[in-house]
This record gives C-alpha cells, structure tokens and sequence, in this order.
C-alpha cells in the first residue's frame, strides 16, 4: 500500500534532446529543417516520377515508391517534433503522443526492412534469372511482398508499443532522446523490465536478421553470377543495378544493428541518439539520392517531366 502511495504514474515525457547546449539550438534547427525539406520534396517527387513514368512502371521501381513512402512517414513521425523542440523550445511530450510518435516510427521502420529484402529478391531474380524475370515477378507478387511488409511493420509495432506502454512509469519521465525511441522510453520504466528487454531483442533481432538474410542469399547468389559472367560490361551492368540497395541497405542496418540488438546495459544513450539521426533524419533523406544520381533511366525520366513542364509553361 506504501509502494502504491509513493507511486505517480507519469502523465507526459520531456524529451532532453540531443544537446542542452543553447548555442546549438539554431544550428541543429536548421540542419534538421533543410534534412526534413529535402527528405520531403526528393521523396515525394520520386512517387511522383515513377507514377507519371511508364518506363519506371516495373517492379523495382513499384518497390522505391513504396520505400520513398515508408522514408517519409517515418521521418514526418520524428523530425517535425524535433523541430518544434529547438525552434520554441517545446520538449513535452503526452503520453498518448509519445506512444503514438513510437508506434508510427517502428511501423514504418520495420516496414523499410522488409522492403528492402523484398527488392533485394528483385534484383536476385533480375541478375540471375533474367529470363523469367517477368513471369517470376508479377504484380500480384510484388503486391504481395509489399503488402506482406506493411502487415510485419504494423504489427511488430503494435507488439512493441503493447508491450512497453504496458509497464507503470513513476516520477521520473526524462526521455534522453529527441523522441520516443523504444530503448529510450523503456530505461524510464520503474516496472520489472527484464522480459520487456528480451522480448525486444529476441524480436527486433528476429525482423532484422530474416530480412538481412534474404538480401545476404540474394546478393551472394548474385555476385557468384556475375563472377561467372565474361563480359565486363556485364558485370559492369549487373553491379550497378544492385550498387544504389546495397548503399541504401549498409546505412540502415549498420545504425539499426548498432542501436537495437545490444543489452541495454550496453547502451550510451549519447551514442544511440547520434545513430538514430542516420537512420531516422538523414537515411530517409539519402536514399532518393541514392537511388536517382546514379540511375539513368530515373535521370532520363526527370529530363522528360522538366521538358514537359517547361513546353506547357511555354504554350
């Protein structure tokens, strides 16, 4: 009854940020605003070239709008509050806010990492089994696999957030993030966590692993083909249309690996918030870079729509 008596359960979080220092405060402002815009507009405008491409209608393509998609929504989960917080200086967060800021994130990301298994079957049946490429991957299995990976997302996440906004949190309620990270919001708990712990790292180690597998088999089987191959200008053609997934695929999982599937006694959470930047601020930003500056037929498509607008604008 004592215990009960001592205990306040928490009605909101105040996220410390990733500096306290005031002098940063403008600085990171306007980094985060200019990552957020350009994550934004070069998302966006990437859905909306290969809509309005008939070139780019093929199943890669159908897989980069729906990554495009997925970058933004777990981005705009994150990064406009964050904005907020160093704009005005507003670093609470509700309870209900906090939860929801969570479940979108890790919806979105898990999301992400299916889809970036999924296109790297694409390219393994493009490489290796070129011949049969269409009638192996049709609408109605490319569909699937995307459907299929938004169905994992939510999921996983409504698990995740279940689970942790299950256990009681008492008087303190500093969140030491600049969001509602999972690992973050869990060390505030003052519930017995230590099956939360497991639970987290038995199934973020289980989504992680299985989609890094199949790209792992799928790119091993590809560079054995293209070993096989004699002419450079296959192996030339092959690697480059793998070079832009495999870039997008080392910079988050590196960051997600790095962050999540470690003890939380292992943790620095200084060191978890400069990783969650990657991979929730600058990957969703870098990947229609990635993927548009060193693909011609993306290029040739943006030459077509300037030269379309410019003819209209003309007449």
């Amino acid at each position: 009854m004592a215990l009960m008596e001592n205990k306040t359960e928490v009605k909101q979080f105040i996220l410390l940020g990733l500096t306290g220092a005031p002098e940063m405060q403008i600085l990171l402002f306007v980094m985060f605003t200019l990552i957020y815009l350009i994550n934004v507009v070069g998302n966006l405008g990437m859905i909306i070239l290969i809509l309005l491409d008939s070139h780019l209608h093929t199943p890669m393509y159908f897989f980069l709008s729906h990554l495009s998609l997925v970058d933004i929504g777990y981005s705009s989960a994150v990064t406009p509050k964050a904005i907020a917080g160093l704009l005005i200086g507003d670093k609470v967060i509700s309870y209900n806010v906090c939860a929801a800021q969570m479940f979108f994130f890790v919806a979105f990301a898990t999301v992400e990492n299916y889809l970036l298994a999924s296109m790297a079957y694409d390219r393994y049946t493009a490489v290796c089994t070129p011949l049969h490429y269409t009638t192996t991957m049709m609408t109605t299995v490319c569909a699937r696999l995307a459907i299929g990976s938004y169905i994992c997302g939510f999921l996983n996440s409504s698990f995740h957030v279940g689970d942790i906004f299950s256990l009681s949190f008492c008087k303190y309620n500093k969140v030491h993030h600049f969001f509602c990270d999972v690992p973050a919001v869990l060390a505030l708990s003052c519930s017995e966590k230590h099956t939360s712990e497991v639970i987290l790292v038995f199934i973020s180690s289980f989504n992680v692993f299985f989609a890094f597998l199949v790209i792992l088999i799928s790119y091993l089987f590809i560079f054995i083909n293209i070993l096989k191959m004699h002419s450079a200008q296959g192996h030339q053609k092959s690697l480059s249309t793998c070079a832009s997934h495999l870039t997008a695929v080392s910079i988050f999982y590196g960051t997600v690996i790095f962050t999540y599937l470690q003890p939380s006694s292992s943790h620095s959470m200084d060191t978890d918030k400069m990783a969650s930047v990657f991979y929730s601020v600058i990957t969703p930003m870098l990947n229609p870079m990635v993927y548009s500056l060193r693909n011609k037929e993306v290029k040739s498509a943006f030459k077509k729509v300037i030269k379309k607008a410019h003819f209209s604008i003309g007449f």
